[in-house]
């Protein structure tokens, strides 16, 4: 895996593995942390719903998700919020 991706939103997550995929990487979407191996693929993207959930889960989620793609072997790593700046967002 090349590229592993954390998005805080399902819309998002989309947003970006269309992206990746017109650019000619072979790209996953995967909804929430897999229970189990990530799939093969030189992109995976993992939609969360981080942008709308509680702090503390928000960042268990995320952390999750970040640990899943090291363990698979992903080279570099990209989180993706907000697309629309709604206001939603959160300060650290």
């Amino acid at each position: 895996m090349i590229l592993g991706v954390i998005a805080d939103d399902f819309t998002g997550a989309t947003d970006v593995a269309s992206m990746l995929v017109r650019a000619g990487m072979r790209t996953v979407l995967v909804i929430g942390v897999p229970a189990g191996p990530m799939p093969e693929a030189e992109a995976v993207v993992v939609a969360l719903k981080s942008r709308t959930a509680p702090v503390a889960e928000a960042v268990a989620d995320s952390v999750a998700a970040l640990r899943c793609l090291q363990a698979a072997g992903a080279r570099q790593f990209y989180f993706k919020y907000c697309s629309t700046f709604d206001g939603l967002s959160r300060a650290a």
